[in-house]
């Protein structure tokens, strides 16, 4: 098993899930203009990948978070969860992670 450390303080800005819904019981999206109270801040860890898209992995204290959720870090680099999934390892809750993929935004021009 490989492992991933640390090396970043990752703070979560998590919408409201799920969404509210209109009328007609459609979802609706929140104003994107205004962003979230942040959730906490944790270790965790954000690498970049060849196709320019990021692996992210969060403390599992950051779940539940969906995709369209933000992340940024202490340098102040904000990146959009594109996936998520709450890892659990039976039997050794120190192992336990929140994997995700994300983009940075804005995106790094090469």
């Amino acid at each position: 098993m490989a492992v991933v450390l640390p090396n970043a303080q990752l703070t979560v800005y998590a919408l409201a899930h799920p969404w509210e819904r209109d009328a007609n019981g459609v979802p609706v999206p929140p104003n994107p203009n205004q962003k979230p109270a942040p959730r906490g801040t944790w270790p965790g860890a954000v690498i970049e990948q060849p196709d320019a898209s990021w692996t992210v992995r969060l403390d599992p204290q950051a779940w539940p978070v969906k995709e369209g959720d933000t992340i940024s870090d202490e340098t102040g680099r904000v990146w959009t969860l594109t996936s998520t999934r709450n890892h659990r390892v039976p039997g050794c809750p120190d192992a336990d992670y929140v994997q995700a993929t994300a983009t940075l935004n804005p995106p790094e021009v090469p």
